[in-house]
Formats: C-alpha cells, sequence, structure tokens
C-alpha cells in the first residue's frame, strides 16, 4: 500500500481562542477517503483523540516539532 497523502489541520489557532475542536477534526477524519490522511497540529499530544480513533480502527504516527508543538497523522489501513 502507499502511503497516504496528508492534510494538516493546525487546532492551535481555535484552541487560543477558547474553541474545542473536537467537532471540526471528527469531520476531516468522517471526510477521509482511501489513501488520504490528516495530520492534527496541536500544542499538547492529544492522547485521548488518538485512542478514540485507535478504537475505529485508525492508525497515527505523532512527532514533537521543532516549535514544541505535536503533529499526530491518522488514516485508515
Amino acid at each position: 500500500m502507499s502511503t497516504p497523502k496528508f492534510k494538516p489541520f493546525d487546532v492551535r489557532p481555535n484552541l487560543a481562542r477558547g474553541e474545542e475542536p473536537f467537532d471540526l477534526i471528527r469531520a476531516r477524519v468522517d471526510a477521509l477517503q482511501p489513501g488520504q490522511g490528516v495530520t492534527i497540529i496541536a500544542p499538547f499530544m492529544p492522547a485521548p483523540l488518538i485512542e478514540l480513533l485507535k478504537s475505529e480502527g485508525f492508525e497515527s504516527t505523532l512527532e514533537r516539532r521543532p516549535d514544541g508543538a505535536w503533529a499526530v497523522n491518522f488514516w485508515r489501513t
């Protein structure tokens, strides 16, 4: 299988405004087609999100970015 094409979604501006970005993340995840993924960029490691999506059959990888944020890739296998 080829590597998914990831679209970034930076939730830091939403969080800075005091907005909960889960519904926006959910919409992006639900819209993924085969071969697509989403990269969530957050100021903290979104462990509950990782566990939730893992339970729904998503794979994930994460990395700490040089700016201190976390980037988490989600995709279905």
